[in-house]
């Protein structure tokens, strides 16, 4: 790993170059769900506890609540506002589709996006959707707030592959292959085997070329990385990983793959997730700044952004939202498509990032990598700025 400089700039001047900057998150799942837990989500949380539903159904219904909340309550927009304001991100990849089941997939889907585009028509002021790179800049230039819609996961296309252009109009613009588990286009990363892209996943892939949408294969196997980047005439995007090499983790990505996804054009975004960055309890943004250099030596400074994946307290990915320890995160007879095994994947309790709890703790970010001694220039590049030009590549 390259030894870099002493740092060119004070926590002060890290911080004010973070609110100065582009800055954008390659992956909030949480943006538009999870990111805040206003007083009617609580109330919500409470009745739907004692009416014993699984943490999994109470999740769902309370990004139902935040932008019912939103739209309704003075105090509840303040509350998102903010976040933002606090966070200093300009952009956020958020999740609107991930672990559902085929046939849920799509109904859910459309309910997300709706949910998103009401809190944002709450906010005219403060946020819009991003359909092209100039709506992430026009963001930027007025003190405003962009929202990049993905899916974590293809399962709400089902096997419709006219479903691609159903939600690019509604504002989808990054889809990830698959989770951590097989599905109709390939296989996760998590999966018992790990195969590539099925034949059905080699058109799906040139049918989001076609409708100028990012592939992204962050929770997908290797070999789907790699089949994707073989078919697809666009930059293929890792929004949100790790690096193997500097430490094991079945998300993570080896050096290999995310050296043949930059040499294409594309990026590469680093997550905060403690066990994720570190194999052992007690993380610190230190790790995560490990994983940001050992990348850029890889990648090059242009091609390795941050995707933080973490929304709020936990151990894992994390909401805001504290479920009661005592229910189940699934319904009785429910299948888990999340595919991650806790202990295996290091999600357990006693693992955590300590100067990254919330969404507001974004700045610590800037000054962590400032404290690395990466310069201004190259602080900039990671904050945003490489995104930007592979969303505008691919976009538009």
């Amino acid at each position: 790993m390259a030894k870099r400089p002493s740092p060119s700039l004070s926590k002060k001047e890290a911080l004010a170059l973070h609110h100065d900057a582009l800055v954008i998150d390659s992956q909030q799942p949480f943006v538009t769900s999870g990111v805040v837990f206003t007083p009617g989500m609580k109330e919500a949380l409470d009745e739907l506890a004692g009416m014993g539903r699984s943490q999994s159904e109470i999740f769902q219904a309370l990004g139902d609540v935040l932008a019912r909340e939103v739209q309704t309550s003075a105090e509840a927009r303040e509350i998102y506002r903010s976040k933002w304001k606090d966070s200093g991100v300009t952009a956020a990849c958020g999740t609107l589709s991930a672990l559902e089941s085929y046939d849920t997939a799509f109904e859910r889907a459309v309910r997300e996006i709706a949910n998103c585009q009401a809190i944002v028509d709450a906010l005219p002021d403060d946020l819009i959707v991003a359909r092209n790179a100039a709506d992430i800049e026009r963001a930027h230039t007025e003190g405003k707030h962009a929202i990049v819609i993905d899916f974590q996961n293809s399962v709400a296309f089902g096997d419709v592959l006219s479903r691609v252009d159903l939600f690019q109009g509604l504002g989808l613009r990054m889809v990830q292959l698959t989770y951590n588990l097989q599905n109709l286009v390939g296989a996760g990363c998590t999966e018992t085997y790990q195969s590539g892209l099925t034949y059905f996943g080699r058109e799906f892939v040139q049918k989001l070329n076609d409708a100028r949408v990012i592939v992204d294969v962050s929770h997908c196997s290797e070999q789907v990385g790699w089949d994707a980047m073989e078919v697809s005439s666009a930059p293929v995007i890792v929004s949100h990983s790790c690096s193997k090499a500097v430490v094991y983790h079945d998300r993570g990505k080896t050096d290999e793959l995310a050296r043949a996804i930059a040499e294409q054009g594309g990026f590469f975004g680093v997550v905060v997730v403690p066990g994720f960055v570190k194999d052992s309890p007690g993380a610190t943004l230190k790790d995560f700044v490990r994983h940001v250099e050992h990348l850029v030596d890889v990648c090059g400074i242009d091609h390795v952004g941050v995707g933080t994946d973490k929304g709020g307290p936990g151990p894992t990915t994390g909401t805001i939202i504290p479920f009661p320890e005592e229910l189940p995160w699934l319904a009785p007879g429910q299948f888990s498509w999340s595919g991650f095994r806790t202990e295996e994947h290091r999600l357990t309790a006693d693992y955590n990032t300590e100067d990254f709890q919330d969404f507001t703790d974004w700045p610590n970010v800037t000054v962590a990598l400032a404290e690395a001694g990466f310069s201004e220039d190259e602080l900039r590049k990671l904050l945003g700025v490489n995104f930007l030009r592979v969303f505008r590549d691919i976009v538009g």
